[in-house]
């Protein structure tokens, strides 16, 4: 019993030696004004999840790099830091886009099967591009109907 409390504690505090740090994932605290010169954003945008995906729904999970995904807009949001932004979302080359600034992965329903794509553009608070990542998927056939 004593060596195997031992073997948990020891697990349990041992760190992989490529272990990151939060900050290294979700970047700076925003609590903290950023004092250096910051990082050119940038967007990473997953393929569509697999298993929704075979039933016609896509989920597409993003984030972003060097800018924290905040629903604040206008002249003064500029001056925020870290930066602040939002990203734009066009499905199939629309000519139209929508904005997005909850950080959460898009899903689409009710594509028709066959080829589509998906463009992501990162934008800062006055809807200025800083980055765009593209992800092109297809939606198969399926006899499933969608809720």
């Amino acid at each position: 019993m004593k060596y195997a409390l031992a073997l948990l504690v020891a697990f349990a505090f041992a760190a992989p030696a490529s272990a990151q740090t939060a900050r290294d994932i979700v970047g700076p605290a925003g609590v903290v004004p950023w004092s250096a010169p910051q990082l050119p954003a940038r967007i990473i945008v997953d393929p569509p999840l697999p298993g929704p995906l075979a039933r016609g729904q896509v989920f597409i999970q993003y984030r972003a790099d060097n800018l924290r995904i905040q629903p604040v807009f206008g002249p003064n949001a500029l001056d925020v830091s870290p930066r602040i932004g939002h990203i734009h979302v066009t499905v199939d080359r629309a000519p139209w886009h929508w904005a997005d600034a909850s950080g959460e992965p898009v899903i689409l329903v009710g594509l028709p099967p066959g080829p589509h794509e998906v463009e992501f553009i990162l934008a800062d608070a006055n809807h200025m591009p800083l980055d765009r990542a593209v992800v092109a998927f297809t939606v198969p056939a399926t006899t499933t109907p969608h809720h």
